[in-house]
């Protein structure tokens, strides 16, 4: 069997770029899709013997999204797994919350989602295999005051991927979301942790400590597995225990 080839969207640092190492890691040609600057998610993955390819795209832009799948595919002769990691998770009041900053937040962690799947799809249905992995976050299931923007945007992925899940099941496709806790990435470090964030999350969870990036690992290994295509639609809480119910 040929390697499955993978489109990781926020490759450049934290989940992103833990998820292309992983994959790499296991055998699949990535691809990165970013905004910023992507040689350290390379050299990490070259470094250990991997291939990778860093396009620069911003994922909110029709006619870019397209163009970077096509090379993509041309590139490594398929598409196979496409995990819409790029977000951003500006912790706002709602009173607070512009038509803008709506807007803003919205289309990176929505519209990002669907138009890089929907460019994919049809590399996907070729192969008649494929795996879309959205990462949505825990947020979901607690709803913090000052997330309305962002909870609304990954539980809008949820529904994405739960619908996306039943329109291609007949093509061999799996559509899942995986759903982290506040994890200690860079830019979690340097926003919602650096305000307490950490301490308030930590006591919300049956296991006591932070989340990091490794924690989540497993779980995208496992949703893309060759053995998971039975497993779809369905929303997976690596959060530690603290969206319990």
């Amino acid at each position: 069997m040929s390697p499955r080839v993978a489109v990781i969207t926020g490759a450049a640092r934290g989940l992103g770029q833990e998820f292309a190492v992983a994959l790499a890691g296991r055998g699949c040609p990535v691809a990165g899709f970013d905004i910023a600057d992507q040689s350290v998610t390379q050299k990490r993955i070259e470094d250990a013997g991997g291939s990778f390819l860093p396009v620069p795209v911003d994922v909110t832009d029709e006619t870019s999204v397209r163009a970077a799948v096509t090379t993509v595919a041309d590139y490594f002769g398929g598409l196979h797994i496409v995990v819409n990691n790029a977000g951003i998770f500006p912790p706002i009041l709602f009173e607070d919350t512009t038509l803008d900053d709506w807007h803003r937040i919205l289309r990176l962690n929505l519209d990002g989602p669907f138009l890089v799947t929907r460019a994919a799809l049809p590399h996907l249905r070729a192969a008649s295999w494929g795996r879309v992995v959205n990462i949505v976050s825990a947020v979901v299931f607690l709803g913090p005051p000052d997330l309305v923007a962002y909870t609304t945007s990954k539980a809008g992925l949820v529904g994405f991927t739960r619908a996306l899940a039943t329109a291609v099941g007949a093509d061999g496709i799996t559509v899942n979301a995986i759903a982290p806790g506040l994890t200690a990435t860079e830019t979690a470090i340097a926003t919602t942790g650096a305000d307490g964030g950490f301490d308030r999350v930590r006591a919300l969870q049956a296991v006591p400590r932070t989340e990091r990036p490794e924690d989540l690992i497993s779980t995208l290994l496992y949703v893309c597995d060759e053995g998971s295509g039975f497993l779809t639609g369905q929303t997976i809480n690596v959060d530690g225990g603290s969206a319990r119910h």
